[in-house]
């Protein structure tokens, strides 16, 4: 009986255990599970909390309107203004870009303006900006005639059939007529682009006038001497002759230039 009764206690404490272990087995399954569940849950409500977030900042860039956004970048360029690189200017820095602007844009309302706000040498500019512009009406104004002339023979004629108009182009045939008439065109037209091209040039010396003048100094004591020099040449015909004393050197002019 003893042995039987030792060896039940025995059986029973090992079905406990085993009980236990599962227990716990299945708790710690169970609690596992719980957690990766409820990790799942947090990440997708902070998926959608991000989701929400880029949606409210998308109706917040979508609703800005037109007129706030060009006030938002005519601040922005105003600010421009009075800093570079976050870093603000001062009264003197103000001051020349102010001179600058107000130059090129005193040039392109009206030419010969800006170089007169630049002062310095604008009594020979201005003269020579106004020759160029009268130039170009002159040559526009002959093109323009040249033009006319052609087209207008030629537009009788299609309006005659056959007449001649101008004494001038009796002997012209009409394919000689439509040639002259485009080239005519064509030299009006390239005398409006130069003569374009000339008062954007003016726009561009007062602008460059002004800056190398208020921001950069390039000094006043600039000094230029040319004197004649001997150099060394590479020729070996020359060097090997007797020309200049069996040197091989030739003469030449050597220019210095100091800038203080």
């Amino acid at each position: 009986m003893r042995y039987i009764f030792i060896l039940s206690l025995s059986v029973f404490v090992v079905l406990s255990l085993r009980a236990q272990e599962q227990d716990t087995i299945t708790k710690t399954t169970d609690t596992t599970a719980i957690d990766t569940v409820r990790k799942k849950v947090a990440l997708q409500d902070t998926l959608a909390l991000s989701v929400d977030s880029l949606e409210a900042v998308q109706d917040t860039v979508k609703k800005e309107t037109r007129k706030e956004r060009r006030a938002r970048e005519k601040a922005e360029k105003e600010r421009e203004k009075y800093y570079y690189k976050d870093i603000k200017k001062d009264s003197a820095r103000l001051e020349i870009e102010q001179i600058s602007r107000t130059a090129w844009k005193r040039s392109l309302i009206l030419p010969g303006w800006g170089q007169y706000t630049n002062k310095g040498l604008w009594w020979v500019k201005v003269p020579i900006i106004y020759g160029g512009l009268v130039t170009g009406y002159v040559v526009f104004d002959y093109w323009q005639w040249y033009y006319k002339k052609f087209l207008d023979e030629l537009d009788y004629r299609i309006s005659t059939n056959g007449d001649k108009m101008d004494p001038d182009l009796i002997n012209w045939e009409t394919q000689g007529l439509v040639q002259q008439k485009d080239y005519g065109r064509r030299n009006r037209d390239l005398t409006i682009l130069i003569t374009a091209g000339f008062w954007g040039l003016n726009v561009v010396e007062a602008y460059v006038d002004s800056m190398l003048k208020y921001r950069w100094n390039i000094g006043s004591d600039m000094t230029m001497r040319v004197r004649p020099t001997l150099m060394p040449n590479v020729k070996t015909t020359l060097a090997g002759s007797h020309a200049l004393g069996g040197f091989g050197v030739a003469p030449g002019i050597k220019l210095t230039m100091n800038l203080n």
